[in-house]
């Protein structure tokens, strides 16, 4: 029995959905390939990545060297690329590029997670601020070497746009096309509006998952939340003798489940309501993909919870205190002698444009790199 081509795929999707005939294309023109769609192509060159890799030792909420089963910025990926696909199949929308959406939206987050992207925006502060979704398209535009033909991976219009989560006015009239939307109002396709909240389901849940894990959460504290009680409640009537980690997975995996449904229960009426039939009805349409209002109010109260018990908790801001050092440390000292750098990131004419290759080859490094860069720059016994 031969397999269905990826053309013949397509003609299975929602009208709404995006698809690859149609993409609006690549920055440098290539032959369409016979055996992968476009955004196939695109989520293939985003799995090979050097950027790709490196997320396998950055920060998602607990620094890499603190246990090797917390989260990192590789698995929040991989967690928001099968919540995001679940989504697509489930409204009938283009699986390959919401999937190459989910696996790029990170690529340019620095070492130590949001500690370390905010000490490098105060660094950045004389020449524009640093933004790891700008940083991300960057690498996907520019910064990855791989192929003869041009820089960076050569990505899709449809993947680049939905790696552009949010973007100040100034910087999107800098971008061409793909900042358009943000001058004129727009919505970017249905798959990128869903990448965008499946990356908050996953950080929410997953995150409770490893705040339980470190000890720094309890489950009495987490039954404060509505949600999170109603689950749990549910979980130890199926399960009594439940107890331990399997209970806490059973109680994450509900959630997300409920969370999943109630997306696409909301986004299918939405789709319905507004009279969506094509690509172009959804970007001219009010955004589509939401929770109802009794999700997004639970979804804003367990953010908040997390923000005040886990992200602000003195251990995990201890972690980021010292990340924020040493990031600072790192840019101040390449500024002040660019010679510290690589060879490929000193810039002859200084300044700005210098600024940005520190921020690149900072922006770039791991964890344990960032860690150990500043050793060897700051640690009188180190060579």
């Amino acid at each position: 029995m031969t397999s269905m081509t990826w053309l013949q795929q397509e003609q299975h999707l929602a009208p709404y959905a995006a698809q690859g005939m149609t993409s609006r294309g690549r920055r440098h023109e290539e032959i369409i390939d016979p055996a992968r769609s476009p955004y196939a192509r695109d989520r293939d060159r985003i799995v090979h990545a050097t950027a790709f890799r490196r997320l396998e030792y950055k920060t998602q909420v607990f620094v890499n060297h603190e246990g090797d089963l917390f989260r990192t910025r590789l698995t929040h990926s991989m967690e928001v690329a099968q919540i995001s696909r679940a989504l697509a199949r489930n409204l009938r929308l283009n699986e390959d590029l919401i999937e190459a959406i989910a696996l790029s939206h990170d690529l340019g987050h620095t070492p130590f997670g949001h500690a370390g992207q905010d000490a490098l925006h105060a660094c950045m502060a004389d020449f524009g601020g640093f933004e790891h979704n700008l940083q991300s398209l960057r690498i996907v535009d520019v910064l990855e070497e791989r192929y003869g033909a041009f820089d960076g991976l050569n990505l899709t219009f449809e993947t680049r746009e939905g790696i552009l989560k949010h973007c100040a006015r100034n910087k999107a009239e800098l971008l061409g096309d793909v900042g358009r939307r943000f001058l004129d109002g727009t919505q970017p396709s249905l798959e990128a509006q869903l990448t965008n909240i499946a990356d908050a389901i996953a950080y929410s849940n997953h995150d409770i998952d490893d705040g339980l894990r470190s000890g720094i959460l309890s489950i009495d504290g987490m039954r404060e939340m509505g949600l999170f009680a109603l689950h749990h409640d549910e979980v130890r009537q199926r399960f009594p003798d439940l107890r331990g980690r399997r209970e806490v997975l059973e109680t994450v995996r509900r959630m997300i489940n409920a969370m999943v449904v109630d997306l696409t229960t909301t986004t299918a009426a939405q789709i319905a309501a507004c009279g969506v039939y094509s690509i172009d009805d959804v970007r001219a349409a009010p955004r589509l993909a939401q929770f109802s209002t009794q999700m997004h109010v639970e979804m804003q109260q367990l953010k908040k919870y997390l923000m005040d018990h886990l992200y602000r908790h003195y251990q995990v801001m201890r972690s980021g205190t010292k990340a924020k050092r040493i990031v600072t440390n790192l840019f101040d000292a390449f500024m002040d002698e660019p010679r510290l750098l690589p060879p490929d990131y000193v810039v002859d004419e200084g300044g700005a444009l210098q600024a940005v290759r520190i921020a690149d080859y900072i922006a770039g490094m791991t964890d344990r790199y960032a860690m150990k860069e500043h050793v060897r720059l700051f640690a009188a016994h180190e060579a």
